[in-house]
């Protein structure tokens, strides 16, 4: 195997797809693991127009935490070398739902699961230096007015459709927050860390808000959230030269700009912590 290899989870759909073809015509073989086995295989399909590499499909459901640990152990044994992994694959639930591992399944799909695949990766990326993760992170992590890691982390309370925007961006600044940790943790020659606010996309429409398909098709008619804009950024994290000794990093779409990490997630003491009490609640769920 001669060319870099890219893991993209989430590309079966919007940004995901996009950033995938990108890489594709780049010249990366794609991997991506996915929940649905139709979407998996059109998008195979699909990718056979612009790559004559073969296209991996590791079949998983990021809300779970096994499935999570046994794709990255699949994709670690598959591949003599990994050099970009990006997580993009997300959720905006409206209500509460519980996984059968108990966890929140918002939490899971938008941290928990990212966490433990990335977790199964990281030797295979540090073997394969210099590589690159890129996280999709979001501006709704500006929603969450408070973070308490050891509680947050296990919520599992009902909530309305109103009060899901400051959960959800609790579990992005959770993204945020785990990048930076996760830089200062790794050696930034072998493997570097990023994550991005991809802007507002008609793609990122949660699918369990009543009648987002008929307006994403309205948002897309008039040219309003651009998936492709926030694509760019991924791709450019992933692949651009200016990056590659950039590491901790949290980017606009809008030209790269640079953001900081929202409070109250940006004090290292912080984000320390959300490492500390994320690895207890891995390891505890791992003995059970």
């Amino acid at each position: 195997m001669d060319r870099p290899v890219a893991v993209i989870t989430g590309a079966t759909s919007g940004l995901g797809r996009i950033a995938a073809f990108e890489l594709a015509r780049r010249g990366y073989r794609i991997a991506t693991v996915a929940r649905s086995r139709s979407k998996a295989q059109a998008l195979v399909a699909d990718l056979k127009t612009v790559t004559d590499e073969p296209v991996d499909v590791f079949h998983a459901d990021l809300g779970l935490l096994s499935d999570a640990r046994r794709a990255g152990e699949e994709i670690a044994a598959r591949y003599p070398r990994l050099d970009v992994l990006v997580n993009n694959a997300g959720l905006h639930a409206f209500a509460q739902r519980i996984t059968t591992e108990g966890l929140a399944e918002m939490t899971a799909v938008n941290y928990l699961g990212p966490f433990v695949l990335t977790e199964a990766l990281t030797a295979k990326l540090g073997a394969s230096a210099p590589a690159r993760i890129v996280n999709v992170a979001s501006e709704a992590a500006q929603h969450a007015k408070t973070i308490i890691p050891a509680k947050d982390l296990r919520r599992t309370e009902p909530y309305t459709r109103r009060e899901s925007m400051p959960l959800y961006g609790r579990t992005k600044l959770m993204t945020i927050m785990w990048t930076q940790e996760l830089a200062r943790r790794l050696d930034v020659d072998e493997v570097t860390v990023n994550c991005c606010d991809p802007g507002f996309n008609a793609t990122g429409l949660g699918r369990d808000l009543p009648g987002s398909a008929v307006l994403q098709r309205v948002l897309n008619t008039l040219r309003v959230g651009d998936p492709r804009k926030g694509a760019g950024i991924i791709v450019r994290l992933a692949t651009d030269p200016a990056f590659a000794g950039t590491t901790g990093g949290y980017f606009s779409a809008r030209d790269a700009r640079p953001l900081q990490c929202p409070e109250p997630g940006r004090d290292p003491r912080v984000q320390r912590e959300l490492w500390d009490a994320t690895t207890a609640l891995l390891a505890a769920h791992s003995a059970g």
